[in-house]
Order: C-alpha cells, then structure tokens, then sequence
C-alpha cells in the first residue's frame, strides 16, 4: 500500500485559510448573490453560472439543500408534480412515478445531485453566514449583503458587538424559503410591505410561487417559498418542483437584469 505523502499540521491550515481568503477576496464583489442554498437558491446559481456569471451563495447553516435533504415529516423522500421531472432528468437523478403526474425521488440523492451540479457549474458558496442586512445605492436599489457568522448569533447580547461586513453585488435574489429574510429588510424600511404566505394547498401555490417569482424591488430578486411570504400565496409542503422551476426562472430575471445593467454601464 503507498504511503501518504509527509505533510504536516501546518501545511494544512495553510491550505484551508489560504484557499478561503483567497476565493473570500475574489467574492466580495460578484455579478450575483444568492441568500440562502436551499433547491430554488442552488437551481438559480446553477443556471446563472453556466451563463459565465460570477454566483455566490450564502448560506447560514453548515449545509446546503435546505428541506430538499430530508424531504417530508424527516422521511427524506421528495415528491416533484409533473412537469418538473424533468429537471430530476436533466440532472440524471433517479426517480419513480407515484401517482399520474406525481413522482418521488430519494432526497439525499436528488439534494447531493443538485449541490453537485451548482458547484460544477462554478458556483461558491460561504456556509455558516448569516444575512444581516442589504447594501443600498441611489433610488434604493438593492446593491449588495451585509453578512456575518452564524455563530454570532448564539452570543449573550452584552458580547455581540461584532460589526458584519459587506459584499456587493449587481443582482440579489433571495431565496430564504419562509422567512424571505432580505425581502424583510426592505419592509422594516418601509420600502415594501409583506403579505405573509398562506395555508398549504398544493395545486394553487406551485403554479404561483413561480408565476410571482421574478424582481420584487429594483436590484432583488424573490424566487421559491420567499415569493410565498411576499406575495400572500399558499404554502406547498414537500413537494419541490416549483421550487426548482422557480431557480430557473429568478435565473432568466437575473440574467435579464444583468443584460441591462451591462447596456447602461456600455451608455
């Protein structure tokens, strides 16, 4: 059996903080940002990087897929309506028909797949921070995050005072599920106001989380459960097919909204 190579401690947490800083630095300023990685965040990335654009997703947990993992009541099984099979399809994920025009894929699968294709496609992504606030630029344009480490959080009040940084950014798109957390920040501005999604009824809110998804406010995007909260409309519970449907389409607005800003920079 061949031996590992002799390399030591010191090497390692070398590679580690210079891999992060490096990237880190590159990342600071990137053509979009996506909040939050769960499937509509990490469809959005895939779709935009294979454009050429330059993604960042940033996610607050220590992993990515948000409930796409483990699926409905922690069975880890996921359920997509026709037509959103064929995305499973395009990303070569396994799945079974259950009824006509539903089918159920398994979670780990189908969730590792889609994480897989995103980074393929050149999307980077910080875990473990937390979005704590939006850049704003002339006419309110949303022009960037204000984030910090999740551990953060989790310190007694009177030990808090770690001032976030700041990352900017041509595009946002917030795809924080529920909580529709960037969205929020503008409300507490009075630049927006929030409806708050409604009661589960699986054959209304697929269609109209990605008819909503789409620019909310100059410079944000809402796409998945987020457009949900915004707009009023009723929850779906674990089935993940608008959400992926809905990645795409905050794609298209992305890619739309970048085509502009390039044509008025070019102006």
């Amino acid at each position: 059996m061949a031996k590992f190579y002799p390399v030591g401690e010191k090497e390692v947490t070398r590679a580690i903080v210079g891999g992060f800083l490096r990237q880190f630095e590159e990342y600071v300023e990137s053509d979009v940002i996506i909040v939050g990685g769960g499937p509509s965040g990490l469809m959005a990335g895939r779709e935009l990087a294979k454009t050429g654009a330059k993604i960042l997703i940033i996610e607050r947990n220590n992993y990515l897929g948000g409930g796409f993992w483990i699926g409905g009541y922690l069975m880890n099984k996921v359920t997509l309506r026709d037509p959103a099979q064929a995305v499973l399809e395009e990303l070569s994920i396994p799945y079974q028909k259950a009824v006509e025009g539903l089918f159920v894929a398994d979670g780990p699968h189908a969730c590792s797949k889609l994480i897989a294709a995103a980074c393929d496609a050149g999307v980077k992504v910080l875990n473990m921070t937390m979005f704590d606030d939006i850049v704003l630029r002339q006419g309110n344009r949303v022009a960037g995050a204000v984030v910090n480490w999740t551990p953060v959080s989790a310190l007694p009040r009177e030990i808090t005072c770690v001032d976030p940084i700041a990352l900017e950014t041509k595009v946002v798109i917030d795809a924080t599920g529920h909580d529709a957390c960037v969205v929020r920040k503008l409300e507490q501005r009075g630049l927006i106001k929030i409806v708050g999604f409604g009661a589960m009824w699986v054959e209304e809110s697929e269609d109209l989380v990605v008819e909503h998804t789409g620019e909310v406010h100059p410079g944000l995007i809402v796409a998945g459960m987020a457009a949900a909260t915004v707009y009023g409309l009723p929850r779906m519970g674990p089935t993940f097919g608008a959400m992926l449907l809905s990645g795409k389409r905050a794609a298209e607005a992305a890619s739309r909204m970048l085509g502009q800003r390039e044509l008025v920079k070019a102006g």
